[in-house]
């Protein structure tokens, strides 16, 4: 693909159009959520609509990167795109929680395109010093949503109806990809290809039953012991063993092998496996101890978040200027060294922490991790061949979703364990019945003061633990990063030619 057939603003404009709905659709569903429960009577798949979504969003990542390296990008792109908007028909049209179901089933597989193969499409448009620049406004700007969401969603269950939170990705859905389509020019060979369809059968499967683990301990109050959550990790694991097995033989391997002998394809995705399992539990529960325990609202609660982001988008933004002109490796180790700061903190919050406390606690952590959003998928993508860039960044975006698929449920029922432990000494003094409840539904009102102080306190205990656990992996983190090559990013064609020169 040329770039210089392309409109590049217009590829940019469809691109950013796609992506911002697709991610804003999540918290806007989660928002109409109890509602569509009520409509549909289906309490009982309540935590499903979520886990269904984000088990397909991860098992395809791969397998469409895959595609779309064998394809074409916007072939593949457009397609996705086609899922997303079939899958939102299918929900919006929803007249059971079955088909609902079924429609963010669909969903997921086109949502789990979308992200990596926008990356690859302005990796293919863009050079080198525009892509650092536009890349690193890009992780800043996919929080948005998430800020927006809660409101959008409100809004349109308040003035419409909960339906229209997946027709509305209708018109927008089409909208990006017309978009798109005007300004990308693309030539593929008309080869005939072979796609490794025991890999990806193999992968999807593997995938499956690792994630579904989580799912189901969140879903259906299963433990991490039980036999059935032990059996689907150890077929996970068989499964994976076979996995290898079939793509070291394999002509066109769904995830090939070679990829990881790439230093720096390894070490990004173990950088962000361990990262997102340690960060998400603790910072994904902590709305949760700013209600109980600080007296919050919980929009007010949300709203902290934006003190993460006030520090993670300067220095996304800084990075991405400095990644072209620093060696990356000591761009990522200044910026690893401030998480480690702000889980110290985090792990001393108790009974009298303040808002300020909290916002420069987030704030400090926005800056150290600000270096991820856009640097690692572009030292991925300039760490491989071009013809490989779809899968090598579906595969490191693959580690992300499982360390925090598996970390907010791990740390979760951590969480949950910590405080109903805490709790029950204190079960006789409570509300008949309330003491199980507290761990997920929050302190009831009306406790006397006394007795209040003493269940905040177990809170605090709760969320002092997941913060130094969370400690462990932060240190991790930065010791994996020292193993990152020493080298500033240049453009591909430069080192080419620098090593044909010599």
């Amino acid at each position: 693909m040329t770039a210089k057939t392309n409109n590049r603003a217009l590829v940019l404009t469809g691109l950013l159009i796609g992506l911002i709905f697709a991610e804003l659709d999540e918290t806007v569903v989660s928002t109409a959520m109890p509602t569509i429960i009520r409509e549909l009577h289906g309490l009982s798949l309540y935590g499903w609509v979520a886990g269904v979504y984000m088990l397909a969003v991860t098992m395809f990542m791969p397998i469409i990167g895959k595609l779309a390296d064998l394809y074409g990008r916007k072939k593949v792109y457009l397609s996705c795109m086609a899922l997303f908007i079939t899958g939102s028909i299918v929900c919006g049209l929803s007249s059971s929680m079955t088909m609902l179901l079924a429609g963010r089933g669909i969903q997921g597989i086109g949502a789990g395109g979308l992200m990596p193969l926008a990356l690859v499409i302005i990796g293919d448009t863009y050079p080198l010093e525009q892509r650092a620049k536009i890349q690193s406004l890009f992780g800043p700007m996919m929080i948005l949503p998430q800020l927006l969401g809660p409101t959008v969603g409100g809004s349109i269950v308040g003035h419409m109806n909960w339906h229209w939170v997946f027709l509305i990705n209708i018109p927008v859905g089409l909208l990006a990809a017309a978009v798109l389509s005007m300004g990308m020019r693309e030539s593929r060979g008309e080869e005939k290809r072979s796609i490794d369809w025991a890999g990806a059968v193999t992968l999807v499967l593997a995938l499956l039953s690792l994630l579904l683990a989580p799912v189901l301990i969140d879903n259906q109050g299963l433990a991490w012991s039980s036999p059935l959550i032990i059996g689907l990790l150890v077929l996970s694991a068989a499964l994976i063993a076979l996995l290898v097995k079939i793509e070291s033989k394999a002509k066109e391997p769904i995830i090939p092998l070679h990829l990881f002998r790439n230093r720096n394809v390894v070490v990004l995705s173990l950088l962000v496996l361990i990262l997102m399992l340690g960060l998400m539990g603790g910072i994904a529960t902590f709305p949760f101890f700013a209600q109980n325990v600080m007296g919050l609202t919980p929009t007010a609660a949300g709203y902290l978040m934006l003190a993460f982001m006030a520090g993670a988008i300067p220095s996304s933004i800084v990075n991405g200027f400095l990644i072209t002109k620093v060696p990356y490796r000591n761009l990522f180790i200044v910026c690893f060294a401030l998480p480690i700061a702000g889980f110290i903190l985090l792990s001393q919050i108790g009974l009298g922490t303040t808002v300020l406390y909290i916002v420069i606690t987030f704030f400090i952590l926005g800056l150290g991790l600000g270096a991820l959003f856009g640097g690692d998928n572009l030292i991925v993508q300039e760490s491989v061949e071009k013809q490989h860039s779809g899968v090598a960044l579906s595969t490191v975006q693959l580690f992300q979703s499982l360390g925090a698929t598996i970390g907010l449920s791990v740390f979760g029922s951590l969480l949950a364990r910590h405080i109903k432990t805490g709790v029950s000494d204190l079960a006789d003094q409570l509300p008949a019945g309330t003491a199980d409840n507290i761990a997920t539904g929050g302190i009831p009102a009306g406790i006397a003061p006394d007795l209040l102080t003493k269940v905040q306190t177990v809170f605090a205990e709760a969320f002092q633990n997941i913060f130094v656990i969370s400690l462990g992996f932060v240190i991790a983190a930065f010791f994996i990063v020292w193993f990152l090559k020493k080298e500033v990013l240049t453009p591909k064609e430069k080192t080419a030619e620098a090593v044909s020169l010599h």
